[in-house]
């Protein structure tokens, strides 16, 4: 069975749980990372509820806490239908950097907790130390993905335009 533009349908759903199933590995839920891995995979990266329960075979509240859980992570996010109360689902070519970005403010509220670690429980302590490295690491995580981000914006600007 082939899609409107001549794609094998079983080929594509067999990518979207491969894909799927890596990201689950790296520690996704489930159903969030198939629905990612099936808006990744469509042309236009963007599909309603029903689109992605008939494909997916899934329920529509499957679909919903899948789609909840991917826009607070902001990988998707959610829009109207021109002329219509539904709602569709998009995946946008920079969902990783901001994934990424996201993920920054987190370490900063880790960072703070960790400097409060040190502090209480001592530099001097084996705990007080372990915690310091624990925090020199985000730091330095934190000043690394920073500078790839500026990296990683000019060479998408170099590669695929200003879209």
């Amino acid at each position: 069975m082939t899609d409107e533009v001549g794609r094998d349908t079983e080929a594509v759903s067999k990518f979207v749980e491969s894909f799927a199933a890596q990201l689950v590995e790296a520690g996704m839920q489930r159903m969030p990372a198939r629905v990612f891995a099936a808006l990744l995979s469509s042309d236009a990266g963007v599909m309603t509820s029903s689109e992605l329960g008939e494909q997916l075979r899934i329920s529509p509240a499957a679909v919903s806490g899948a789609v909840r859980y991917l826009t607070m992570t902001h990988m998707v996010s959610r829009e109207r239908e021109p002329g219509s109360r539904r709602e569709r689902y998009r995946v946008h070519g920079d969902q990783w950097y901001e994934a990424l970005t996201n993920r920054e403010a987190i370490i900063k509220r880790w960072e703070g907790a960790l400097r409060e670690g040190v502090t209480s429980l001592g530099p001097d302590t084996p705990a007080g130390r372990r915690m310091a490295e624990t925090l020199a690491f985000f730091e330095f995580v934190e000043s690394e993905v920073a500078e790839m981000m500026e990296r990683w914006r000019v060479h998408r600007e170099k590669r695929f335009g200003s879209g």
